[in-house]
């Protein structure tokens, strides 16, 4: 297949569904020769941050001289953002060919009894670790898709397994309680590897230490056993120290917002983990790899005249961090655009989001089956005592939001991945 067509074979998967479990993922693993044996990894699992700690762990390992693969999902503008190999996505001519065997890998597998058809995740997933065995890498960091025990990327066996924290998310997947998600997120532990969370939850905390006790694995917590404190911030990065179990460093970072700097240390405690583990990695390689770590769309500055900021704010515990951060931003006024998917806690993200806005500006996302009707977050925004208005799709809600903005306002776009991804492609026009 050209890759116009291998793309659209891919995409058309996403009528699948998502089907936790690791039986399909398995047997086309198998069935192409056990890729993801082929390299050694970093598994992140979590609520929030793991998309940026997991940025941050590959550019420290690749400023150690490591060939590192990254695979990460959602994507922003498309779906080879998700592989990564020492910081390029895969080209199209690699992609084609590798979604080109993967359909066949794939119906070969749906024609055996008792085996269905990999769903879209399951062979994104597949698919990436078979380039990085194509590849060599040395690591693949690994973001997981949904959980953690039933998750398809559950397959590999880490050298360190990372919960960065524990929040209420897919519930109907994972479970109604926090202590039910931990024990799904926990399943990524495994025997012998070290484990790093970031969590502020005591009870998760101890959850994660009995598993890791179970596993013969190693726990370090974040804030408690390695320490970390903000130095200043500003709307060009910022700058933290991290004492960690080692040494102490002194680091800067472009991503902004206050969680980066718990994101940072966790990026840290990984990197000494595997020093400790025998690895070789530098303080320059973790002051380098933390400096030059860029992650699109997470309170991103895309136009400085005037401001405008991107964050994905996919979810309410999210939503607070950006909130949080909003406040070392300088403007006089915040015009805010909002679009959220209608499975999200509406009432919360638009109270989050919303709070430090002068005006709104409801839309929604292209993704019309998962976007929450733009009517009810105006609604929401009104019910807080802020201006809001309606537009029908982001690139009018984007284009309002700068004819009312001056030079010393802000304009934020924010509450979801799908918004970002559509939005940022207004400047920077989106690739096949």
């Amino acid at each position: 297949m050209d890759y116009s067509k291998a793309s659209a074979w891919y995409l058309g998967l996403s009528s699948l569904g998502s089907k936790p479990g690791l039986e399909a993922i398995s047997a086309l693993l198998k069935h192409i020769d056990s890729p993801e044996r082929r390299f050694r990894s970093i598994h992140v699992t979590g609520t929030n941050g793991k998309g940026s700690t997991s940025a941050y762990i590959a550019g420290i390992l690749g400023a150690a001289g490591y060939s590192v693969g990254l695979f990460t999902s959602p994507h922003l503008s498309t779906w080879r953002e998700s592989i990564v190999v020492d910081g390029e996505k895969i080209m199209q001519a690699d992609a084609s060919a590798l979604m080109t065997r993967m359909r066949s890998e794939c119906e070969a597998i749906a024609a055996k009894p008792g085996l269905r058809h990999p769903t879209q995740f399951e062979t994104l997933a597949a698919a990436a670790f078979q380039y990085f065995a194509d590849r060599r890498v040395d690591f693949a960091v690994v973001e997981v898709g949904m959980g953690g025990r039933l998750d398809a990327t559950n397959v590999i066996r880490p050298e360190v397994a990372v919960i960065t924290n524990v929040s209420l998310e897919h519930t109907a997947w994972l479970g109604d309680t926090i202590l039910k998600i931990t024990r799904e997120k926990s399943g990524i532990i495994k025997p012998g590897c070290s484990v790093i969370t970031a969590t502020t939850n005591d009870e998760v905390y101890d959850l994660l230490r009995e598993r890791s006790r179970e596993e013969g694995a190693t726990i370090t917590r974040v804030g408690i056993d390695v320490t970390y404190s903000a130095v200043n911030s500003g709307v060009d990065g910022q700058t933290f120290h991290v004492k960690g179990a080692l040494t102490t460093h002194q680091l800067a970072t472009r991503l902004l917002g206050e969680h980066q700097a718990t994101n940072g240390a966790t990026a840290v405690a990984v990197a000494e983990a595997l020093i400790k583990r025998g690895f070789k990695i530098s303080q320059s390689a973790i002051v380098e790899g933390i400096r030059d770590t860029n992650w699109p769309g997470r309170l991103e500055i895309v136009q400085r005249d005037p401001l405008v900021l991107l964050d994905g704010a996919k979810d309410a515990e999210a939503a607070r961090a950006l909130s949080r951060s909003l406040k070392n931003i300088p403007r006089r006024r915040l015009i805010t655009v909002i679009a959220i998917s209608g499975d999200k806690d509406i009432p919360a993200m638009v109270g989050e989001i919303a709070g430090a806005a002068d005006h709104v500006i409801a839309t929604k996302h292209r993704v019309i089956i998962r976007a929450a009707d733009p009517h009810l977050i105006a609604a929401e925004a009104t019910k807080m005592g802020k201006t809001a208005e309606v537009q029908p799709d982001v690139a009018s809600a984007v284009r309002r939001a700068l004819e009312i903005a001056g030079s010393s306002d802000a304009v934020l776009v924010a509450g979801s991945v799908f918004l970002v991804g559509e939005a940022r492609e207004i400047w920077y026009p989106p690739e096949p």
